[in-house]
């Protein structure tokens, strides 16, 4: 294979704007918003995809859970400054390794009067956690029930020890539902006119068109200063361009850099970025017959520039990674640096390794980041690793990671994971452990070091073997190590509103 150039970002853009024109048109086939009613101030958000429902507990992507946060309130909450603040919990402690207290939030209700208690946490996280939900959501996994301590308090009880319940209770996992109004209507008539505590009620729902909250003016922590909120789908980045431009939209979220960098310098678009948490990384097969050397590894490593990268690729919209724990994390080690961008030296430990002539591996990805991918193509081929790319449509790149075969996958990977908890183990779980369905790796003590970290609820002992698992990390390099990609959003420069490292679109405090 020739070695592939690296892409400039004049490359970046050519790429990324195919199929404007036509993108542009699909705005003006009833994709945008509508007027509020009256004088009423709305927001309007455009972003990638819709929900595929409106009952919580059946909607584990984050588009979706962008507008269900809007609806539902959390028991926690991460604010702008990304720490760990009371929502409809005030507070918390663990009062044993399997029993986590809440106290509750009083004089709170639902939109349709139902008060909020002890009784409706029991009644969402049992509802959550139970098989017959047949929900996606398994950050509350090790939950075995919940008892009610007096009508302001809980205690979630748990079957196996989990440190970060307060983090997975912040999002997905804590969403309070009313058990009144669902024994009612029944979980169909639920998903259809969804009721929570939340800052904004639901109102209406015209499929691929346009969703739409009104603000909640007696939410216990005061009424939104925007009336309206709606939520288009607008996938791709011309008819948002053209939204923006046309006022029919006001924010845009999660921009991929490509799409980003199509709307900057036009006029009435503001391009605001900020820091995100997503952790881009390479899975490399430790027990490859090439791969389960150490100095390939490292060699993979040093031949790629990754601050490069970052700025050819991706428009400097990112961080360069020297580990898969995002900075803003719980247990995050600063003094760890990323691996030394060295084209010379990976060669000379590939020749230490007996690959002095190169090497070929099978390397697969989602074709979203074919960018990327074809930057680390030109890199390694740079070094003398030919990488064999097959570059899938995102569902069958999906399908193959949760596959129970391995090698569907090749020997590497390109892979975006979010750890939303701020938690150290919440990137570590899936891809460290022996047993975990993506990990690659085969290690007794990696293993002893993910029991540790996913089962002590002492901070200190956690935060101790964190630090060693990503200086363990650092040295054996099972992964290539890339970036933690930022957040970009597009608006109409009238909007002042700043997410935390999640990205959720929790638009309360927006003004």
């Amino acid at each position: 294979m020739t070695s592939l150039p690296r892409p400039t970002r004049r490359d970046a853009l050519r790429l990324g704007a195919g199929g404007s024109a036509l993108g542009a048109l699909a705005l003006t086939a009833g994709c945008g918003s509508e007027p509020a009613a009256g004088d009423a101030r709305a927001l309007r958000i455009a972003q990638k995809s819709e929900p595929t429902g409106l009952d919580p507990h059946l909607e584990s992507g984050l588009d979706g859970m962008n507008v269900l946060i809007n609806i539902f309130d959390t028991l926690t909450m991460r604010d702008s400054s990304n720490e760990l603040v009371p929502r409809l919990a005030t507070s918390w402690e663990a009062v044993d390794e399997h029993r986590w207290r809440f106290h509750l939030r009083e004089g709170v209700t639902f939109h349709n009067g139902e008060s909020f208690d002890a009784a409706s946490v029991k009644f969402s996280i049992e509802r959550l956690i139970d098989p017959a939900t047949e929900s996606t959501i398994i950050e509350l996994r090790a939950v075995d029930h919940v008892e009610i301590v007096d009508e302001h308090t809980v205690d979630i009880v748990m079957a196996d020890p989990d440190p970060v319940i307060p983090e997975k209770v912040s999002l997905f996992g804590g969403v309070m539902l009313p058990p009144g109004y669902l024994e009612d209507v029944g979980d169909e008539e639920f998903a259809a006119q969804p009721v929570g505590t939340g800052p904004f009620r639901f109102v209406s729902w015209r499929k691929a068109q346009l969703l739409r909250l009104e603000a909640n003016a007696e939410h216990w922590n005061g009424r939104p200063a925007f009336d309206e909120l709606h939520f288009t789908a607008m996938p791709n980045p011309a008819s948002a361009l053209a939204g923006i431009q046309s006022d029919v939209v006001d924010m845009v979220s999660a921009l991929d850099p490509e799409a980003a960098l199509q709307l900057e310098g036009y006029k009435d678009v503001a391009l605001d970025k900020y820091p995100g948490i997503r952790m881009y990384f390479v899975v490399l097969d430790t027990e490859h017959e090439i791969l389960r050397d150490e100095r390939v590894r490292r060699a993979l490593n040093h031949a790629v520039d990754v601050p490069l990268l970052i700025e050819a690729v991706l428009n400097d919209s990112g961080r360069e990674a020297a580990t898969i724990v995002p900075q803003e994390a719980f247990g995050y080690v600063p003094d760890i640096p990323p691996p030394e961008r060295d084209p010379d030296l990976a060669r000379e430990l590939l020749a230490e390794a007996g690959h002095a002539d190169g090497i070929e591996l099978r390397f697969t990805s989602s074709n979203k980041e074919q960018l990327v991918c074809e930057a680390l193509a030109g890199m390694l081929g740079d070094v003398g690793v030919t990488l064999d790319l097959e570059l899938l449509e995102p569902g069958t790149f999906a399908e193959r990671l949760e596959s129970d075969d391995p090698s569907s996958l090749g020997s590497m990977y390109l892979t975006g994971s979010t750890g939303w908890t701020l938690d150290g183990g919440a990137t570590l779980q899936s891809y460290i452990r022996s047993d975990r369905r993506r990990s690659r790796i085969r290690s007794d003590h990696a293993d002893a070091l993910m029991d540790t970290i996913e089962q002590t609820i002492d901070p200190d002992t956690r935060l101790e073997a964190l630090q060693e698992m990503q200086q363990w990390l650092h040295d054996e390099a099972p992964f290539l190590f890339l970036y933690q990609a930022d957040l970009d959003f597009a608006t109409n420069g009238e909007i002042t509103w700043e997410p935390n490292v999640n990205g959720t679109l929790a638009m309360e405090t927006a003004r």
